[in-house]
């Protein structure tokens, strides 16, 4: 944590937004433990169960980029709980996950600072904006839309992993801030999306495997913290079992996901995104229609 402190002095933007989001998480804990926990038992078994998730989900997301908020929202749909509940859930747990794997990303040398900035507030904004609309509407209407992108986004990955090609990738790009949103937008709204949406698509886009996935897995801490603490203010109910589950088994896996990321091969690493996007993706629209 020290030398996280260190590297905070010599960024004074991610400095300032560091402290805002400790404080924003200290509120959100606060609110959670105090209004929307209606009971501390704990089922076990249950427990147990989203434990093993929380750790396999988070080390795909962290050596790949993604799969984290999907599995886990796709396992909670899947035992009958509300879209708008379960997202609250996923990005609850995803807080204290996401930090864990945006930390030891930093640590790795996997994230590209000037990127991080480019997709930071666009993010954040299109996740608050998800969340709200989901808390409001049916979030089902725009998976089909996502999965068809997501899907064609694979196989694009693919033939970049193939491709003998030197990294083409722009971080001046003026259609950053428009992923960055799509990316938060998705995520809150289908319990998963800022991996295959903004990772996936800087990995198409030329970017290196290891700071594509870094950068855009330490962004996603604040894209978590965003949407979680909108929904927290329309769902007032959390099961301890579940998101404890999540929250321990995700930050066990977080540093041995980041390592792995640093030292698969990009064209290995590519082409384990891209079968793993589509076949997400072919799932979402099979489970959406």
């Amino acid at each position: 944590m020290e030398k996280v402190l260190i590297r905070l002095k010599n960024e004074p933007f991610w400095a300032m937004f560091f402290g805002f989001s400790l404080m924003m998480f200290g509120l959100l804990i606060t609110h959670t433990f105090t209004e929307s926990i209606k009971s501390w038992e704990i089922d076990t078994e249950m427990f147990l169960w989203f434990l093993l998730v929380g750790f396999v989900a988070q080390s795909i997301d962290g050596a790949l980029g993604m799969a984290y908020g999907v599995s886990s929202n796709s396992i909670l749909l899947g035992i009958g709980i509300p879209p708008a509940v379960a997202s609250a859930w996923v990005h609850f747990a995803q807080v204290f996950t996401s930090l864990a794997s945006g930390i030891s990303h930093w640590k790795m040398g996997n994230v590209d600072w000037n990127l991080a900035k480019k997709l930071l507030i666009p993010g954040v904004l299109g996740s608050i904006t998800g969340a709200f609309l989901l808390s409001n509407i049916d979030g089902e209407m725009v998976k089909p839309v996502i999965a068809v992108y997501l899907f064609v986004m694979g196989f694009v990955i693919l033939g970049k992993a193939f491709k003998k090609k030197k990294a083409d990738f722009n971080a001046n790009s003026r259609s950053l801030p428009l992923l960055a949103t799509a990316g938060g937008f998705a995520d809150a709204v289908g319990g998963g999306g800022w991996g295959p949406i903004v990772n996936g698509t800087l990995l198409s886009k030329g970017k290196i495997p290891r700071y594509a996935i870094g950068t855009g897995n330490f962004v996603e801490f604040f894209v978590s913290l965003a949407s979680a603490s909108t929904f927290l203010f329309f769902v007032k109910e959390l099961s301890l079992a579940p998101v404890l589950g999540l929250i321990l088994g995700g930050v066990v896996a977080a540093p041995f996901a980041a390592y792995i990321c640093k030292l698969i091969k990009p064209k290995y690493l590519m082409v384990g995104v891209g079968c793993l996007i589509i076949f997400l993706s072919l799932r979402t629209f099979y489970l959406s229609i």
